[in-house]
């Protein structure tokens, strides 16, 4: 930990250094394991608008997203924010994957999302994730774990202060500072129930915009986790045993669930959602199996649920909501290695309805296609 941060200290008298009107750029995608990847690009100026980067590319053989015969996948920027890393003017581009014969990489779910979020632009969506992981250090033990044992069970450790309590607090006040700097609307932070757990919030966002800043979040805390020689890892169970697992709760609201008597609306919603379990439980991550088991603040993956307050339900309805009458509801099934988009997606699908060129089950079927 000492080398790691002398090394940064020394890296900063070179980040001191003028650029000469140089902009450089960080390119992000996702890969074909649901993490992300980045190279840097040096821009003549600074964009002023997302129409101003260029498409660029990679070696799609190299991250599993293209053969070898035919390896060429072409970063298309669909977003930019303010580069917490290198500061300044430079920044970090969120990108789409596209195959050279023009059609959406087979791992790029964000294009089909769109298409549903613009089709239903009128009822303004809102999304909130709730985004948990778990701290491992560099030889892939749960970090600050007692070496070849345990810590105390669980009880003092959800928003625990103190020492013995909570770990790493300096990584996750820095990722926070980080997605703070770079625009990302991120909400809040607090530690989990397992200890070395944590959940950052990012949110309300409204339609596409949900998938990409969460995406981005994730690659900063990659990012700064790096700087601290902490691993991060997204797994639904990362622990078997009496641990809690690792979710991504997805808060929603349309417009009309947000007015006076929008609880109707939310009692639609549900009823829609429990008529689509089984399609939406298979964009939720994976071995999520794992971890929904009806135990540890989660329902059975095998049913469907709601209730008012009820942690052990597939959605919640806060009890604020229900004793106003309006507001959300907050659906506890995804898994922490979500793919934003698909589960966005799939809920837009869902509950404002489908369209024709879109469907998101068969959008994540095209992962195992050929």
């Amino acid at each position: 930990m000492v080398g790691i941060t002398e090394q940064t200290a020394i890296l900063a008298k070179y980040l001191d250094l003028p650029q000469r009107g140089k902009i450089l750029a960080e390119y992000v995608w996702i890969d074909a394991e649901g993490g992300t990847r980045s190279k840097c690009r040096t821009l003549d100026s600074k964009p002023a608008s997302i129409d101003d980067l260029p498409e660029w590319n990679f070696d799609g053989s190299s991250t599993g997203q293209a053969p070898g015969h035919d390896s060429d996948v072409y970063l298309r920027p669909v977003a930019y924010y303010d580069d917490p890393f290198r500061k300044g003017d430079n920044i970090i581009v969120l990108t789409e994957c596209w195959n050279n014969d023009g059609t959406p990489n087979k791992f790029n779910h964000r294009h089909e999302c769109a298409k549903l979020m613009t089709a239903h632009s009128d009822e303004v969506v809102w999304f909130g994730l709730e985004q948990e992981y778990t701290l491992f250090d560099q030889f892939d033990q749960v970090y600050a774990w007692p070496k070849g044992g345990f810590p105390a069970p669980q009880g003092p450790y959800y928003c625990g202060v103190g020492t013995g309590k909570v770990y790493a607090r300096d990584v996750i006040e820095a990722h926070y500072r980080a997605c703070l700097y770079a625009g990302v609307t991120i909400s809040g932070i607090n530690a989990e129930v397992m200890p070395s757990q944590w959940e950052f919030q990012v949110g309300p966002c409204v339609g596409i915009n949900m998938g990409d800043e969460l995406w981005i979040a994730r690659y900063l805390l990659q990012r700064v986790a790096e700087e601290f020689g902490v691993k991060i890892s997204f797994h639904p169970k990362p622990l078997k045993g009496d641990w809690n697992g690792a979710g991504c709760h997805t808060n929603v609201s349309t417009k009309s669930m947000r007015v006076p008597g929008g609880m109707k609306d939310i009692e639609v919603a549900l009823s829609k959602l429990a008529k689509r379990h089984k399609e939406h439980v298979l964009l939720y991550g994976t071995d999520n199996e794992l971890r929904l088991t009806g135990r540890h603040e989660t329902a059975s993956i095998e049913t469907f649920s709601s209730g008012v307050a009820n942690r052990g339900a597939s959605i919640r309805i806060p009890r604020s909501v229900a004793k106003e009458g309006y507001g959300y509801f907050e659906d506890r099934r995804p898994a922490s290695n979500i793919d934003p988009y698909l589960v966005t997606g799939i809920m837009v699908e869902t509950i404002c309805g489908s369209i024709p060129d879109a469907d998101m089950t068969k959008e994540f079927a095209r992962e195992s296609s050929d």
